[in-house]
């Protein structure tokens, strides 16, 4: 990937972040241009444990720790094997609080030459929101950032890409299971003295976003955003695309019942849980009905996007500043558009036309202006689809979009976009399709209307030349 600017092509440096957490060790592969376009490359992950026994005994557990090495060492050879030119690393809650955690730390320097240090609480939060920012924008607000890790919380309260306060509290779900919820299923008793313990912990915390008047609640973790998978699986849904997907704080409640009230083997069973979580969700499951419920804030929605990400933005020495949706958006339309179509050429000037179009026609067809944005990405992409086939490239170019990890949109609105880049030729989206039928009404006939103007401007460019 490289970045085109004004006095020629600035290249992207490949990079690698890893997080040592207390459940799992990821490592994320990614280039990164100088004006914040992010390709990921690869994502690893293992779930290593390092948190297991240790906030009850003080000490990282022998198995784990060596488990922790060996993956260690598995990631550095394939950052080898990926020509990654800088690699940094973090380790979090079980590392910092147990006693060998520097011995533990200095070890992997020494044998996997990779430069892990440990990270405060509060650096934690930090690199979360960062990570936050770059992926949704954060404008308007408040917004409450929830990271739910192994052994610590981090929250976040946000408004208009600004964070008010940041908070890491020792409120893990492992660490909640290992002294609260020893039974499994957990007793009513042991339930109840948790969320007394949380009410203890979070009281004050969470009375202060009360007053802010949060709007929402933003999940950056696996532990949260498995959660929002669930509540979508258990409305029918398939969550092809976790970020950005949503879970209202009623649903969370009965998800609580449901797992509060089963066995692992059961909860093994539910629909959208994963199983590599299924000793952990009791205690993720009544900490999120406990937050939503006392900040009294209706709905969480998932970022994929949280500490590595954040690591991987400080690694590339980006600016850090507050951003806004529409230019994350922007962003992410465009890195996808040059992943797959290089300079685009084609695709901007059908833009410029389709803009010019709608210009002249959304009094008559009805068009609010939030939809020139849609039309504009749409026309930007409806081309990637040649990168996989010529054919089909329309519906290939659908799925790409789907696919794409563009950051900074509602599902919904990518369900649009790819809709209405799949009909820039062939068939216009029609009311019966399936696919157009998941969105509601006002944007079912925005979709056919903004297709119909792509297929317009793409056939004023039909030689690619930019004549009209």
């Amino acid at each position: 990937m490289t970045s085109h600017r004004q006095g020629g092509i600035m290249p992207a440096v490949r990079l690698a972040a890893i997080d040592v957490g207390s459940n799992s060790l990821h490592m994320l592969v990614a280039d990164v241009s100088p004006d914040g376009r992010i390709q990921v490359v690869d994502r690893l992950k293992e779930m290593v444990r390092l948190g297991h026994r240790t906030f009850t005994s003080g000490k990282l557990d022998r198995e784990a720790a060596e488990l922790a090495l060996r993956t260690l060492k598995t990631f550095e050879r394939l950052a080898r094997a990926r020509h990654v030119e800088r690699v940094g690393a973090v380790a979090t809650s079980a590392v910092r609080e147990a006693r060998n955690g520097a011995a533990f730390v200095r070890l992997l320097r020494r044998e996997t030459g990779i430069p892990v240090r440990i990270i405060s609480g509060p650096d934690e939060a930090r690199l979360i929101f960062r990570a936050a920012r770059h992926a949704l924008g954060l404008d308007g607000g408040p917004h409450l950032l929830v990271d739910v890790g192994g052994g610590s919380v981090e929250l976040v309260l946000v408004r208009d890409g600004r964070a008010l306060w940041m908070r890491s509290l020792p409120l893990g779900v492992a660490r909640l299971t290992e002294r609260f919820l020893i039974d499994d299923p957990p007793r009513t008793g042991q339930v109840r003295q948790l969320e007394k313990h949380l009410r203890r912990e979070l009281g004050e915390v969470l009375s202060r976003v009360r007053r802010a008047g949060t709007l929402r609640a933003i999940g950056t973790s696996g532990t949260v955003n498995a959660l929002v998978a669930m509540a979508s699986a258990a409305r029918g849904e398939d969550v092809a695309r976790l970020h950005g997907a949503r879970a209202r704080a009623a649903e969370i409640a009965r998800l609580r019942q449901r797992i509060l009230g089963a066995g692992a083997a059961r909860r093994a069973a539910l629909p959208g849980i994963d199983t590599k979580r299924v000793d952990l969700m009791p205690a993720a499951v009544v900490l999120l009905d406990f937050l939503l419920g006392q900040a009294r804030t209706p709905e969480l929605m998932a970022c994929t996007w949280a500490l590595r990400e954040g690591l991987l933005l400080d690694l590339a020495g980006l600016r850090s500043g507050p951003g806004d949706a529409a230019s994350v958006r922007r962003r992410s339309v465009e890195a996808l558009a040059e992943r797959f179509a290089g300079p685009n050429a084609h695709g901007r000037q059908v833009a410029r036309l389709a803009l010019a179009l709608f210009a002249a026609t959304a009094d008559e067809l009805r068009l609010p202006p939030s939809a020139r944005e849609p039309l504009e990405y749409a026309a930007l992409l409806h081309d990637i689809g040649h990168a996989i086939d010529h054919g089909r490239h329309h519906r290939h170019s659908a799925y790409l979009i789907r696919t794409g990890e563009l950051l900074g949109f509602e599902p919904l609105d990518i369900e649009m976009l790819a809709l209405v880049a799949r009909g820039h030729r062939k068939q216009l989206p029609s009311p019966s399709d399936p696919d157009v039928q998941v969105l509601p009404p006002p944007m079912r006939r925005r979709v056919r209307a903004l297709a119909a103007l792509l297929r317009v401007a793409d056939a004023l460019d039909r030689t690619q030349f930019s004549v009209v």
